[in-house]
Order: C-alpha cells, then sequence, then structure tokens
C-alpha cells in the first residue's frame, strides 16, 4: 500500500470518528480503511486506535502520530498546488449545489470549463439536501441565501440574483394588480416549500435596514420553482421568483413583473470550500469560472 495514501486514510478516520464516516467520504469500503490502518500499525509496530464495536480512540502513540501525519499532508498538498502553477486541472472535481440552481446556472458553467481541461473529470451532485463538504468528501459546495457560520469552511460569493414578484395577464385581469407591498396579502400566493421546511416568506430589501418580511399565503405548495413559474403563468397566483428564471416569460408577455417601484430583493450566491493551506487548482479555477459567468446570467 502506498503510505501517503494511508495517512490520508488514518486521518480522515481520526477526523470523523469512524471508519465507516470515512468510508464514505473517501469513496472507499469499512474494510478497505481498516487495511490502511492496519498497514500504518504493521509497519510501525505499533497500535495507533482503540478500537471497540461502538467507539475509537488513539492511543498515546497515535495521538502524537496523527499530528504528524496531518503535518506531512499539508506539506504533500503543498507540493501539489506548487506543481499546479505549471499545469493544467486535472483529476475529480466533486461538487454539490441546489437542485435548480444547479442545473440552470452551475453546471452550465461546469461542463465549460470541463471541455476547456480535458484531464478535469466532474462529480455533480443536484439535491436540495445540504451535504457536508468533509463527511461527504465534496471539493465544493453551492449555496444560496444566507450561510451558517461554520469553523474550518471557506465561503466566496459568487453571485447575486434579484427576486421579483410576477403574474400572469390573466390573473391580474380577473385580481388586479398589487400596487404595493401590503396589497398582496389580499392575493393568492404560489408558495415555494422544501420538503419539511416552514414557508419561507417573500424578502423587500429596504436601504440600511433589515429587509421587509411579507409572508405569502395560498392554497399552491410546491418545492420546484419551474412548477411555481409554470403555474404563476396559467394565472394560479402571484409568485417570488429570481428575474432570471422567469426573464423570457416577462419578455414574451407570458409574466408580468409586478411592483416595478420596489428594489429587487437580492440573494447572494456562494462557493464554499473547506479551509486548506493550498487550494487545488481545479477547485480555485471552479470558484472563478463560477464568479466571472454566474453574476452575467443573473442579471
Amino acid at each position: 500500500m502506498d503510505r501517503l495514501e494511508s495517512m490520508a486514510v488514518f486521518v480522515k478516520a481520526v477526523d470523523l470518528g469512524s471508519f465507516a464516516a470515512a468510508a464514505v467520504a473517501l469513496d472507499l469500503s469499512g474494510p478497505m480503511v481498516g487495511k490502511h490502518v492496519r498497514f500504518l500499525e504493521d509497519r510501525l509496530g505499533v497500535r495507533l486506535l482503540n478500537r471497540t464495536t461502538r467507539r475509537q480512540s488513539l492511543t498515546d502513540f497515535g495521538r502524537a502520530y496523527y499530528e504528524r501525519c496531518r503535518l506531512v499532508l499539508a506539506e504533500a498538498d503543498a507540493a501539489d498546488a506548487f506543481a499546479d502553477q505549471f499545469s493544467e486541472p486535472r483529476g475529480k472535481l466533486r461538487v454539490t449545489m441546489p437542485a435548480h440552481f444547479g442545473r440552470h446556472c452551475v453546471t452550465p458553467v461546469l461542463l465549460r470549463l470541463a471541455q476547456q481541461y480535458p484531464m478535469l473529470e466532474l462529480d455533480l451532485s443536484l439535491s436540495d439536501r445540504f451535504a457536508d463538504l468533509a463527511e461527504d468528501g465534496y471539493d465544493l459546495a453551492i449555496r444560496t441565501g444566507d450561510l451558517d457560520d461554520k469553523a474550518g469552511v471557506i465561503a466566496r460569493r459568487v453571485a447575486r440574483q434579484g427576486m421579483i414578484v410576477c403574474a400572469a395577464p390573466s390573473y391580474l385581469r380577473i385580481h388586479g394588480e398589487p400596487r404595493q407591498i401590503e396589497d398582496l396579502a389580499d392575493h393568492q400566493a404560489i408558495v415555494y416549500r422544501r420538503l419539511g421546511q416552514v414557508v419561507q416568506p417573500w424578502l423587500f430589501a429596504r436601504e440600511g435596514q433589515p429587509a421587509q418580511e411579507i409572508m405569502p399565503t395560498g392554497r399552491l405548495r410546491l418545492d420546484d420553482l419551474d412548477a411555481i413559474a409554470d403555474a404563476a403563468t396559467d394565472g394560479m397566483g402571484l409568485a417570488w421568483l429570481p428575474y432570471w428564471l422567469i426573464r423570457e416569460r416577462i419578455r414574451t408577455g407570458a409574466l408580468v413583473a409586478l411592483l416595478p417601484d420596489e428594489p429587487r430583493y437580492l440573494y447572494d450566491c456562494y462557493a464554499l470550500w473547506l479551509k486548506t493551506p493550498h487550494l487545488p487548482l481545479k477547485v480555485r479555477l471552479a470558484v472563478d469560472a463560477l464568479a466571472a459567468a454566474l453574476p452575467k446570467s443573473m442579471a
């Protein structure tokens, strides 16, 4: 076995607290994680971990060896980063992103990057489940909206998507057009709601103040933005959607942008990655490509 690879597996098993978690993060089998750790123990002639069916803990030597392994791996990453300056990105880039935003906005940018660099592999997950970068083994995560503070994670804003209220002409002919935010309470809303989550308010920007919140009410609750746009186009109610999603429908008159005097609330879009002394070239290029391309598609 490769000693450096076994060190990396050992460190991951310690960081995540179990062989099973390390196996998932590294895309290995549980027994293979155990083989890497035993390889190191046999080579060193000393036990690194005390293991039972319920828990694992470092031995005194294992704790000291773990710290040394982290230093060795950091130096190896630094060497790879130095080589990156003279090469092109290669290997697997694992990215997790929200399903809808990822499919329409993020994936096209990453596919163009893969076309540009033939040695780059893409492993993309489009899901509204919030994956953990460390535990699930992702190089990069794309998030929209407010972020939770999390130690060891770096975030860079790569775009802002403006939100607008819209409706079909057929709906407005029957129910009238809201002229101010307070009028929204008199209308049926098509509500976005993820499974198991509470309904999120519609937000309206206020200069120098917190955003004004309006809780939408209506008999339609959907967890897909395209479906909400379709329902709004069919005259089923008002919708609060990203402008980039409905731009073409507004241009053709299928939907009407409402409250034109209200500034659009801007939802931030972030790229997140684990803090590391040297950011891999494939991750840096992906983040730069997203930061360059996404604002243009949001306008």
